[in-house]
């Protein structure tokens, strides 16, 4: 399968195409380093992150054809399949006992309580950012400042210059935005 990439080209260029494999390589030069940040915090030892990041993009590489730039961008759809791979390293774990005695067993049992939490917990952050970035400049704005910097309304409102009610406006219509927003990657809340 072959890629086309979005270029402008005079009608005597050819569009170049890129493989699937030049897509991969292109998404792990761009996002492999925080995908193995993400597998060392949740699984708490090296050299599993390193088969995680590796497992990621593997199944990245096989899956590439059902990738869908308008549904999740590329950062978010391999974020999700690097969660998938560290929950199957962590049920791995716990199938086979003896897997631990391979590692670090002091930083397994410091990482082993509620890495699966903290790990939802940044999947979850991670597709939230993501929705946000999505909505108009205005209400992604009033969002961040009232809810996620836990702000009072008329500080905020005070801070951009605009009326109060316009900054409730703003955030009552950002919500519903983010709602559809998040429906749409299939988001649960």
């Amino acid at each position: 399968m072959a890629l086309r990439v979005p270029r402008p080209a005079s009608p005597a260029t050819p569009v170049p195409t890129l493989t699937v494999d030049d897509g991969v390589r292109a998404a792990y030069a761009a996002h492999g380093a925080e995908i193995y940040r993400l597998a060392v915090r949740g699984l708490g030892d090296t050299c599993a992150a390193q088969d995680v990041v590796q497992e990621t993009f593997l199944r990245a590489w096989r899956a590439w054809d059902r990738y869908d730039a308008s549904r999740a961008s590329l950062r978010t759809w391999l974020f999700e399949i690097a969660r998938n791979v560290v929950i199957d390293a962590q049920r791995a774990r716990t199938a086979r006992p003896w897997l631990r005695g391979l590692s670090d067993h002091e930083s397994l049992e410091q990482s082993a309580p509620g890495v699966t939490d903290g790990l939802e917990t940044l999947m979850r952050r991670v597709l939230v950012e993501e929705a946000l970035r999505r909505l108009g400049d205005d209400h992604r704005r009033a969002i961040e400042e009232t809810y996620l910097a836990d702000r009072s309304y008329p500080e905020v409102a005070a801070e951009l210059g605009i009326p109060e009610s316009t900054l409730r406006s703003r955030v009552f219509y950002g919500l519903k935005a983010l709602r559809i927003v998040m429906d749409e990657m299939e988001v649960t809340p």
